[in-house]
């Protein structure tokens, strides 16, 4: 038997989900609608807009909500305000003020994701925006006012062999360890709005399987430490291995010290590139595991997290693609490999007839134990329907003590909302209440705030790190948390689901442990720091220690 007959075989009998959700959210609105230029030509572009972050951009400990947005899809400009980028800032208790234009952020071309990292570690966050044919940086001037120095970067200069390219966002992450965050650029496909394949289903067009475009590389810029960016995608290894990028998580998987890049991609074989130490990347994806899924087939992969979900010290993998595809979950040995775990933790029979784009891993009832929040919608349009199930409600997986999960969907509040085709989703404490929220965007719809209401009152920690010889963003940085009930693992990482970045602090979840005895930190510099015995409920700020 396959493992997709054998996950389907196992649904059958499954018991219907009864059960109470132990996580639950309550729904708001914000006033922005992703607008994507739909076409009844079907252009590629238009159904994988969607990015969005949550980043605290002026400093005030309150995170705040960027979303990108699409344009003119034949001129790809945002030729109407509709088109507009959107800043919009917290006051602390989750109500937002739109502050796009004050900040320079309303952009100018189809933008598809976003990542967030302080490159020059001034102490405030930057942005990378990643679209068609177009990327574009800003930098945060400390005002509240950001600057496209695209240019002054260096990050606009055309491929000379594939032209332009076709960006779903990027991560930071400090590649050499050298202090300064590097900026890894996520390439999607090579798409030409004047050679759009026709491809008909039922009498009309429809949004092409990505077999008929072509495969881009992904890029590598290493960052100079004066405000430029030197690419180092063919010395490094990366431009070798082109892709049908998706999402990139950061993680470093055998704990040499260097982190990591796994690509999830679209019908093609994922991508794990190791990071030799040495500025020099190897693509191991097929030796490692992670290359397919146990059935051998190609998937639409889609947004990737990449942190530890059970709590051995190793970083996991979890992918969402489409219905009768399985949310796939690859577990770290902590040899240098993974294993398909997709079945047995009970995610391939959950997550059959799902479709899913953004995946974000999170402790959302703070029990000590991360869950798996996936935004879910279709690729395919609304004329589609009955035919494809391409509107959904967004689900939230929670794990149990065994490392296996329970889908919760109606359960969770997620039905409080209409079904959409939801895309980018970033995760964060908005009202500072110690309970995790989730921003998601549908595709010509209002973007959807779920706050975060679960029961049960248990304890949390977020940690706040500052890197002073390591990255200021602290990305990278490794923890371990030790309380009564035991020891969990996390890392710091602003890249995660689909074309969108959580540049929150790092949460942790205590269950009824009113403290934690102690935090361990590996900074990327290589110092190890301990803080013992801290109070829970509490955003702790952590700077690293001099030498």
């Amino acid at each position: 038997m396959t493992p997709r007959l054998a996950a389907a075989a196992l649904l059958l009998w499954l018991p219907a989900n009864n059960a109470e959700s132990p996580i639950r959210f309550i729904p708001q609105t914000v006033d922005f609608t992703l607008e994507s230029c739909e076409t009844p030509e079907r252009h590629a572009p238009e159904t994988m807009a969607g990015g969005v972050a949550l980043f605290d951009y002026d400093n005030d400990g309150d995170l705040d909500i960027f979303f990108t947005n699409g344009a003119n899809i034949r001129t790809l400009k945002k030729d109407s305000p509709k088109y507009s980028n959107r800043l919009l800032a917290n006051d602390g208790k989750g109500h937002f003020t739109d502050v796009t234009q004050k900040a320079g952020l309303a952009g100018s071309g189809f933008d598809n994701g976003v990542a967030v990292g302080d490159y020059d570690n001034d102490g405030y966050p930057d942005l990378f925006v990643g679209g068609v044919h177009r990327n574009t940086l800003y930098h945060n001037n400390r005002d509240g006012t950001f600057t496209d120095v695209t240019a002054k970067a260096g990050l606009n200069r055309p491929d000379p062999e594939y032209g332009p390219l076709w960006s779903v966002g990027g991560a930071w992450v400090d590649v050499n360890n050298d202090g300064l965050l590097d900026l890894f650029v996520t390439n999607y496909l090579s798409w030409n709005i004047d050679a759009e394949p026709p491809c008909m289903a039922q009498g009309r067009r429809e949004y092409c399987h990505p077999k008929f475009y072509k495969k881009l590389p992904n890029q590598l810029f290493l960052n100079n430490g004066d405000g430029t960016f030197k690419d180092i995608s063919a010395e490094s290894g990366i431009r070798a291995h082109p892709g049908k990028g998706m999402g990139a998580g950061v993680a470093d998987y055998d704990l040499d010290g260097f982190m990591d890049i796994f690509v999830a991609n679209d019908k093609v074989y994922n991508s794990l590139f190791h990071n030799k130490g040495n500025g020099r990347f190897e693509e191991v994806a097929l030796a490692a595991g992670v290359a397919l899924v146990e059935s051998g087939e190609f998937i639409s992969g889609m947004g990737v997290d990449f942190r530890d979900l059970d709590n051995d010290g190793y970083p996991d993998i979890a992918v969402v693609a489409l219905d009768d595809e399985t949310f796939p979950m690859f577990k770290n040995t902590g040899k240098g490999e993974f294993i398909d775990i997709t079945s047995g933790s009970r995610m391939g029979p959950l997550s059959l007839q799902m479709a899913g784009y953004s995946p974000n891993i999170a402790d959302f009832d703070d029990d000590g134990r991360k869950d798996l929040f996936v935004s879910r919608g279709h690729v395919q349009s609304p004329l589609a329907e009955p035919r494809i199930k391409v509107a959904q409600h967004n689900t939230v997986f929670h794990a149990r003590p065994n490392f296996t999960f329970e889908a919760f969907t109606a359960e969770a509040g997620f039905t409080a909302l209409p079904q959409r085709r939801h895309r980018g989703a970033a995760v964060g404490d908005l009202n500072g209440d110690g309970r995790l929220d989730v921003v998601v965007t549908a595709i010509s719809a209002p973007a959807e705030l779920w706050i975060n209401a679960s029961p049960g009152g248990n304890h949390w920690l977020a940690l706040q790190l500052e890197g002073t010889k390591s990255n200021r963003s602290a990305i990278g940085a490794r923890i371990r948390l030790v309380s009564s009930s035991g020891t969990q693992y996390d890392h710091v990482s602003t890249a995660a689901g689909y074309a969108s970045s959580s540049a929150a602090p790092v949460h942790l979840g205590l269950g009824k442990d009113a403290q934690a005895e102690l935090i361990e930190i590996r900074w990327p510099s290589g110092r190890v720091q301990q803080v013992k015995n801290v109070s829970s409920d509490q955003v702790l700020k952590i700077k690293e220690p001099p030498e």
